[in-house]
């Protein structure tokens, strides 16, 4: 488990970077370790400390639990005290949104309505 868990968290950590446009080597410095380093964590083959995974997340602005979102083995079990995973995705999302310009969110506002699926919503 722990290995396919490492390699879930290095698909996140290489999506969340990708979609800042972050290069391996800027998000390296910024939590001080090489580039190769992060190349390893993308690929899963050396895992992330507890720490670093903090480091990470707070470099790229998402919740730690973010790095655990979508993985099978990953279950909160009480919603009550730890919030719910997906009011946090929702609460990343609407901050991110509400930071673009009036044409960046028209933009995705159009090519979400051409899905099909929030047409009805929208």
């Amino acid at each position: 488990m722990e290995e396919n868990f490492n390699i879930h968290l290095g698909k996140k950590l290489r999506m969340r970077r990708l979609s800042l446009g972050l290069t391996q080597t800027k998000v390296a410095n910024a939590i001080n370790v090489t580039f190769q380093q992060i190349q390893k964590y993308e690929k899963g083959t050396n895992g992330v400390s507890s720490s670093r995974l903090m480091q990470l997340a707070n470099f790229l602005k998402v919740p730690v639990t973010y790095f655990y979102d979508d993985f099978p083995d990953y279950k909160v079990e009480n919603t009550e005290n730890t919030g719910n995973v997906e009011d946090l995705n929702y609460s990343f999302l609407a901050k991110t949104f509400s930071k673009l310009s009036e044409i960046e969110k028209q933009k995705i506002i159009t090519m979400l309505k051409n899905t099909g699926n929030l047409k009805e919503i929208i």
